[in-house]
């Protein structure tokens, strides 16, 4: 997912692998933040110029839920200490939700940082205390390693706390996966992705994804200009549903 924030674009991009060179190609010339999970293979891309990484807190959060899960039932144990601060985290968010980037940067540090200080705390003190085997281990193991990455959303007002949004937007193309189970060629994975990358920008954009594309399809043999395709894009029209 990306662009600006009234105008999201998602793109879905097929490749054989996932090697580090795939993300390098895909964000050529690329200078801003970019939020990833832990895969090795985007750390060739965090190493390029001007290139800052994000950590996703909704994975952090999804593996001291399972950590929970393990817990003896009906006992409060050390993962709900970090979820309560994780939900802290994304409660501030909620308040924020409706607020200016700048304010939403200027709360982030105000009300954030100390929750922030405080899981950091926690972890540092926890951590040589579990095994690194079991489910705690591994979460606590997960924010230590990627901690830098978490914290860095509260350094602007417009940065994500999660990749939630683009995890939706991937969730139908899961569902339909397991569905149709795979493509017979390299040529229809593309042709997919690329269908794909159009139904959910016009999702992400409010439209109906029908009524966009056959607004779209129906004018592009008339489009003869620069101005001619932007006009399609789904942030710049208003196709009819047709009933």
């Amino acid at each position: 997912t990306g662009g600006p924030p009234d105008r999201p674009v998602i793109l879905f991009d097929y490749a054989t692998s996932r090697a580090q060179e795939v993300p390098v190609r895909l964000l050529d010339g690329y200078r801003g933040y970019v939020m990833t999970d832990d895969y090795a293979g985007y750390n060739a891309l965090a190493a390029q110029d001007g290139v800052e990484r994000l950590g996703c807190w909704a994975h952090a959060r999804r593996k001291f839920v399972e950590a929970q899960k393990v817990q003896p039932k009906g006992k409060t144990g050390r993962a709900d200490i970090a979820l309560n601060l994780i939900n802290k985290l994304y409660g501030i968010e909620r308040d924020l939700k409706e607020g200016s980037d700048e304010d939403r940067k200027l709360a982030r540090q105000a009300r954030s940082q100390p929750v922030l200080a405080q899981l950091k705390s926690w972890t540092k003190k926890t951590q040589p205390q579990v095994t690194s085997q079991n489910a705690l281990g591994k979460a606590i193991g997960y924010l230590a390693s990627n901690w830098s990455k978490l914290e860095r959303y509260v350094e602007q007002g417009d940065l994500p706390i999660d990749n939630n949004a683009a995890e939706r937007a991937i969730r139908p193309f899961v569902i339909g996966r397991k569905n149709w189970l795979f493509s017979d060629t390299p040529r229809g994975a593309t042709a997919s992705a690329q269908l794909y990358s159009l139904v959910e920008t016009a999702k992400a954009n409010g439209q109906e994804p029908y009524a966009w594309l056959r607004h779209a399809l129906e004018r592009l043999p008339q489009a003869s200009s620069v101005e001619d395709y932007e006009a399609l894009l789904p942030w710049n029209c208003k196709p009819k549903i047709h009933s």
